[in-house]
This record gives C-alpha cells, sequence and structure tokens, in this order.
C-alpha cells in the first residue's frame, strides 16, 4: 500500500546558540538544540513558530544573517524579535524567554503561567506598572492559547485515527496528541486495489505508517481491525515499550474518534470533488487531442532567465490525481547563446528524454498493450520510477514546439503527443493559443476544462522554473566576484558567504573580519577586501594551499 505522502514529522526546533533561534526542522536531529514534536503537519509547527515569535520575540533568522546585521530587521520593527543580533536585549532577558518557550513547547505551560503570574505580581509590588501590564497581557494571550490549544489534560499521548472510503479512493486521517497538546490532523490517501475494505486499509496503515513513525503509547482506531494483536505486539517491540489499540472507547477518546471520523469524511469528500474536476478536466483534453484514452500522465517544461542570464528548464508532471511532485525536475542549461529559448527548450528535452532511453523507459511502447489494462504506472517504468508522458506541453509558440519535436525525433521517441502553449493577448489568462503536432490552432476558450487542465499544469511549470532560476541566478550573482581572485576556489568562497551572510556581508567586512574565516590567512583577506573596494592588491601575498574540493 502507498500512502502517498512520504514526509517525516515536522518538529519545533530551538537551536543551542548563545542567542538560540527557533525554526521548523525535518528530518535527522544533526543541528545541536532542543526539538519539539512532533507535529502532525508543517502548518502546525508553522503555527507554534508564529505563537512564539508573538509571545517570546525569539529570532528566526539564519545565523550568517544573524552575526551580520548591523540594523534590526523588520521582525523588530514589527514586535515579533528583540533584536539580538544588535544587543537591543540582554543576554539574562533572552534567556529568559527561551526558557518560557521551552516551557510552552514542551507542554508545561501551567508552569509557566505560575512563573509569569509571579512575576508579574512582583512587577506591580516595585511599582513597575508598565511591566506588569505587559506580562499580564502575555499571560492572557497564553491562556486564550491553552483553551484553543488543549483538548484535555488526559489525552497525554495518542493518536486517533478514522478511515472514509469512497469506492476504491481511501483516506486515513490522523489527530494526533504529545503532551496534551492537539497538534493538528494530517490526512493520508492510500493507494487502494477496490477489494480491500476499510477495516484492512486501516490495518495496512498502521502497520506501515508506525514502521517510519514512533508509536505513541495509544492508537484509537475507528474500527477493529484484522490482526490487531499482532499489530500492537509489532508495534510495542519497536517503541520499546507497550503500545495499544484500541476502537471500543468512551468519553473524551469516543470524542476524539469522532472528531477523526467526521474530519476524514469531510476531507475524502474534498479529495473527490478536486478528482472529480480533474477527470472531467482530463477527459475535456483526451476529446480536445482526440487521444484514445485521458492521459495518465501530463508533462510541461517551460524555460526561465533574466536577459540570458542563469538559464534554468523546468519539468513537471501530473497525474489523473493532480502533480507528483516527486518526479520534478530542473534543468541547468548551458552551453547555448544567451537568451536563446530554442536552443534551451530542446536541451532540456533531449535530456529529459536521453535519460528515459537509457534508463529502459522506451520498453514503454504502445505495442505493450493499453495501459487500461495495465493500471497507471505500471507499464514503461525504469529504475526512476518515471515514464514517458501521453501529453507533453511546451510552454511557448511554434519555435519551442518545433524543438521540441525535433529532439523526440533524433532520440526515437514517437507515442507523445505534442502541444504548444501560446500565450494570449496581451498575455491574458484564457486566451492561450494552443498549438498541436500538425500545426493546427485551437482556441479552446476561458470556459474550456480542458484549458483550465493545461493551464494548471503550464502554471506550475512556471513557478517551478522562476523559483529555479531566481536561486541560480542570486548564487551567480554572490560568487561571481570571488571567482577571479586567486587562491579563492569553492570550498573557501563557500566558506565566505556562509560566514557573511552573502557578498554584501563581506564587502561590509574589514580585513581581520575576512580572515577569521576557515581557510583564510590575513594576506589573502588583504587581496579579498582589496578586489571587493577596487584597491590595489598587496604584492605578492602568501596565500594558503590549494582549495581543493
Amino acid at each position: 500500500m502507498s500512502l502517498r505522502d512520504d514526509k517525516s514529522y515536522p518538529y519545533v526546533l530551538l537551536t543551542g546558540e548563545e542567542f538560540p533561534r527557533i525554526a521548523l526542522h525535518r528530518g535527522p536531529r544533526a543541528i545541536q538544540g532542543r526539538y519539539f514534536g512532533p507535529y502532525a503537519s508543517a502548518g502546525a509547527v508553522r503555527d507554534a513558530l508564529n505563537l512564539m515569535q508573538k509571545l517570546f520575540k525569539l529570532r528566526n533568522c539564519e545565523d550568517s544573517v544573524f552575526r551580520n546585521r548591523t540594523r534590526p530587521c523588520l521582525q523588530f520593527q514589527i514586535g515579533r524579535c528583540t533584536a539580538p543580533c544588535v544587543g537591543l536585549v540582554s543576554q539574562a532577558d533572552y534567556d529568559q524567554s527561551v526558557h518560557r518557550a521551552s516551557l510552552f513547547l514542551g507542554g508545561r505551560s501551567d508552569e509557566l503561567s505560575d512563573e509569569l503570574t509571579a512575576e508579574m505580581e512582583r512587577a506591580a509590588a516595585r511599582l513597575d506598572f508598565e511591566e506588569a501590564a505587559r506580562l499580564r497581557d502575555l499571560l492572557q494571550r497564553l491562556r486564550g492559547m491553552q483553551s484553543r490549544q488543549y483538548v484535555d489534560g488526559h489525552a497525554a499521548d495518542l493518536d486517533a485515527l478514522a478511515c472514509a472510503m469512497h469506492g476504491s479512493t481511501a483516506c486515513v486521517l490522523l489527530l494526533a496528541f504529545r503532551d496534551g497538546r492537539n497538534l493538528g490532523t494530517r490526512a493520508f490517501y492510500p493507494r487502494t486495489n477496490g477489494e480491500e475494505s476499510a477495516e484492512e486499509v486501516l490495518a495496512a496503515f498502521v502497520s506501515q505508517y508506525y514502521a517510519e513513525q514512533l508509536a505513541p503509547r495509544e492508537i484509537l482506531l475507528d474500527r477493529e481491525i484484522p490482526e490487531a494483536e499482532l499489530i500492537e505486539a509489532a508495534l510495542s517491540t519497536a517503541a520499546n515499550r507497550k503500545v495499544q489499540l484500541k476502537w471500543n472507547v468512551r468519553g473524551e477518546r469516543a470524542g476524539y474518534l469522532d472528531l477523526a471520523r467526521r474530519n476524514a469524511e469531510i476531507t475524502l469528500a474534498t479529495e473527490m470533488t478536486s478528482r472529480n474536476a480533474q477527470s472531467a478536466r482530463s477527459a475535456a483534453l483526451q476529446e480536445l487531442l482526440g487521444l484514445s484514452e485521458p492521459a495518465q500522465r501530463i508533462e510541461c517544461f517551460d524555460i526561465s532567465h533574466t536577459m540570458g542570464e542563469a538559464t534554468v528548464a523546468s519539468c513537471v508532471v501530473f497525474d489523473q490525481n493532480g502533480p507528483v511532485r516527486s518526479q520534478y525536475r530542473r534543468f541547468n542549461i548551458t552551453g547555448i547563446a544567451p537568451g536563446d529559448d530554442y536552443a534551451a527548450m530542446r536541451q532540456a528535452i533531449e535530456r529529459r528524454f536521453r535519460r528515459a532511453m537509457e534508463e529502459g523507459e522506451q520498453a514503454r511502447l504502445r505495442s505493450t498493450g493499453s495501459r487500461a489494462d495495465q493500471g497507471p504506472g505500471a507499464a514503461g517504468e525504469g529504475q526512476s520510477g518515471r515514464m514517458l508522458p501521453d501529453v507533453l506541453l511546451i510552454d511557448g509558440g511554434t519555435g519551442q514546439l518545433n524543438q521540441a519535436r525535433a529532439a523526440l525525433a533524433d532520440l526515437g521517441v514517437d507515442g507523445v503527443t505534442l502541444v504548444g502553449v501560446a500565450k494570449g493577448v496581451e498575455r491574458r489568462a484564457g486566451h492561450e493559443t494552443l498549438i498541436l503536432a500538425d500545426g493546427r490552432q485551437v482556441h479552446p476558450g476561458a470556459a474550456s476544462p480542458a484549458l483550465q487542465l493545461v493551464q494548471q499544469v503550464r502554471d506550475e511549470a512556471h513557478r517551478f522554473a522562476i523559483t529555479g532560476h531566481r536561486g541560480k541566478r542570486q548564487k551567480a550573482r554572490m560568487t561571481s566576484k570571488l571567482e577571479d581572485i586567486a587562491g579563492i576556489g569553492p570550498r573557501r568562497r563557500a566558506n565566505l558567504l556562509k560566514h557573511f551572510g552573502g557578498l554584501s556581508g563581506l564587502k561590509a567586512a574589514g580585513v581581520e573580519q575576512i580572515a577569521r574565516v576557515e581557510g583564510i590567512n590575513h594576506a589573502l583577506a588583504e587581496r579579498i577586501y582589496a578586489n571587493l573596494h577596487g584597491l590595489s592588491a598587496p604584492a605578492n601575498p602568501t596565500v594558503p594551499g590549494p582549495d581543493r574540493t
């Protein structure tokens, strides 16, 4: 069973620096600091981070930015940070805020409330009414948060799971509590063969999901599942403590299951509406393009650059259920004339499909049979898990489409329906022209479900391309001025930019500050400073050995 959601749980990270920062964290706990969670979703973590900044005004900036600030940032101006970067808060006061945040995140809000109440009373006793009022407001906000976040004091450590099904589509909704706090919900859509019962789907989910995540002490289920005792024993062994599966529950826990069940039904209904709309659009596209069956896989390519600088191509993938983000790809385009969109498109198409050929994906020839008989993704998948698209959208006009057609012809790829997507008059949405491989031009109109699907895929390709381009352009602009300095290779360049938070921070630094960076001696620091400020470099400086990566 595929869960269609392979992300690890997110945590709130409170780092271990002198002035700790607060951040969202996924994956291995490689950064020194305290981790709070896990939370059911990244949205729940962002809510927690938002609260921490409102309540305790902790910094959220990266260390490279923190070290090189010369004046407070916008977070200070809007009252969400105390600006430790420029010394506007003492170490003791910041440590106190960190302590309070730790109590709150650790589920010890009652203890925090007692501390704040006592401190408020002390402030009032010494006639510091401004401080007393500030603490009073903090207490009120904290108590308001508690009333919304804590369902009760008994749901210490449990998950509530409910399964809703509509035909072969299943939704498992997880409602998580840790240390008595409601961490929010998370929905999963297991892929089924259409023959499993809801009990079987839920049993498979529990076994697979908690093989990757540490199980809480209690797992509430909205129905009895097969082989519950075996699953319970396996989870207990993995957790090295007792884990209980429960379904006949009363009182508050029955309320949690009811909440999970209702949310599962609502979430599934929303998903089905979205899928039905996607299916209707796919059917409309099938009719428009004259396909023998609805497209199971659509890819779209787009090119992004700034006057030929940092050219990036994107490839996004959609299936019958929407975007398949794990199969998105970007291509850094090289070896072409700046601004040559045609050459960029051809290079991207060649690289994507040549790799497919090398991985054996061309085995998915139409002669192997109808994909409708095999199921989506069953045929033609190489080691990468990708296959050839049914429809290939090219963001551009006839020129870009011709380049894509030529690239596919050179590689011997056939059976792919090519469509160019040319922008409409004044680039207005709904006025796009679809250019077919035989040269015909189609104007579906803004109300066309087929065009709406094409727009959705095209816009996603554009977004993915432009974000990649901006990142590449920024990186290139940050490093270009260092590349011509003798003795500065990739490793030292990276150390400099990381230490100072970018080229502007490096330009503002003096020779002594530059010399403190790993791998940079005083002579090389003088050369760097001179180069960045248009000065004459010192004669024959002694630089460190080769910078090898």
